[in-house]
């Protein structure tokens, strides 16, 4: 068992963002404190990067064209490395981090897709639309949160679809270092979307075996939009929206579809590491494939679209190619493991959810929705031992559950 303290570390200099502040010596076995940014935009007091030293840690495999690299700001705190270890993440703090009177301090998860800055601080920061909505605010549930008196934290971690299992073990790390830095015995936890798994996973002891146990140092826990019975979304339209990731057809999003093989323009192509069953080399969607769950037998499939029952029972259609959804699951969903196993009694757990099926680029339109995640799969109470209260906002879509007016009042009541 590892001893969860903090290391001495000399901060890395970077040339007007970082400072370099000696800490106090701690004992070998926890995150070690590489840098810290005080010239940072969008509204946060600082950024830290933090690596955990532990060697079972690994560099995650990314997109090879470079969709899922780190950029902007997040590619300077992450010391210019576009790839960074699963180990690395960055530590976002507000301001009144230090000295707002709320006594519990609050650490946001972000899902996938996202970094810190648009999630919390920023929901513009991708231009209008990419907050689910037109226009976009330029302040989020960030600000919402310090300007009431909480000390917030966000965490941002090295790959934006990695592996839960890893990043349920940063989360106990970025714990463990608000709870050194401010000498509190617990955390409210609030996590959006993919994060959600890691952040139960770590609350309900879901590691790996070299992992650490969960600390009992979570008071609340706060779900908006989680997969809690997993999700099938991208499976059951069919080819609706590949184009919009793969690069032969004009696409370039950072996002993972079911067929490897789809017809362009007159050609086939074909991308393992554009899909959720891929492996070795081309496993560059983990953390995707562990929220997968069949819903077929709940709602029925899009038969509008072409490819609709190849593309989520395997096999070839006429424009593509799909391993199927159960072969993705079979590689490694992590649903079925996440609900068998409860969360402590003694942590209060709030389900926030959207029922607004439409997205900038999507509607689901097979079942109640917030255009990415079932209501039913959101609402599920599995594993999730004392559920203090759940609410649906039928006007918020899934993007819009982390900044919109009634979703950030709804929070702050929960965290009060």
């Amino acid at each position: 068992m590892r001893r969860h303290r903090l290391i001495l570390a000399l901060l890395v200099l970077v040339t007007g963002h970082t400072l370099a502040i000696p800490q106090a010596a701690q004992a070998a076995g926890g995150p070690v404190l590489q840098a810290t940014f005080t010239a940072v935009n969008n509204g946060w007091a600082r950024v830290q990067r933090w690596n955990d030293p532990d060697p079972n840690f690994t560099t995650e495999q990314f997109p090879p064209d470079g969709r899922g690299d780190q950029s902007g700001d997040r590619l300077t705190y992450f010391g210019g490395t576009a790839r960074p270890s699963s180990g690395q993440f960055l530590l976002y703090s507000a301001p009144g981090w230090n000295t707002n009177p709320k006594a519990v301090p609050v650490l946001l998860v972000l899902g996938a897709t996202q970094n810190a800055d648009q999630a919390w601080a920023n929901p513009n920061l991708n231009g209008p639309g990419g907050c689910g909505n037109a226009p976009c605010p330029t302040t989020g549930l960030m600000q919402a949160l310090a300007g009431a008196g909480y000390k917030v934290f966000a965490v941002n971690f090295a790959h934006s679809f990695g592996d839960n299992y890893q990043q349920a073990q940063v989360i106990a790390d970025a714990t463990e270092v608000i709870r050194g830095e401010l000498g509190v015995g617990k955390v409210d936890l609030l996590a959006w979307s993919k994060g959600v798994l890691a952040a139960r996973m770590y609350v309900s002891g879901v590691k790996p075996p070299w992992g650490r146990a969960y600390q009992n140092d979570v008071r609340k826990l706060v779900l908006l939009g989680g997969p809690n019975k997993g999700m099938d979304t991208p499976y059951r339209h069919g080819i609706q929206n590949m184009g919009t990731v793969w690069s032969e057809c004009g696409g370039s999003l950072n996002f993972p579809i079911a067929a490897s093989t789809l017809f362009c323009f007159g050609a086939y192509y074909t991308h393992p590491e554009l899909t959720y069953s891929g492996t070795g080399v081309n496993d560059t969607y983990p953390g995707a494939r562990q929220a997968l769950y069949r819903w077929d037998h709940v709602y029925a499939l899009d038969t509008t679209w072409a490819d609709w029952y190849t593309v989520y029972y395997g096999g070839w259609g006429a424009y593509s190619f799909s391993p199927g959804i159960d072969t993705a699951i079979n590689q490694g969903s992590l649903i079925t493991t996440m609900r068998a196993a409860p969360t402590p009694a003694s942590v209060g757990v709030y389900l926030l959810c959207g029922g607004y099926p439409t997205l900038p680029t999507s509607t689901e339109n097979t079942g109640p929705s917030d255009g990415v995640v079932f209501v039913a799969s959101c609402t599920d109470t599995g594993g999730l031992t004392t559920v203090a209260d759940s609410r649906t906002l039928w006007f918020d879509n899934h993007v819009m559950l982390g900044w919109e007016i009634n979703a950030v009042n709804q929070i702050k009541s929960w965290l009060a």
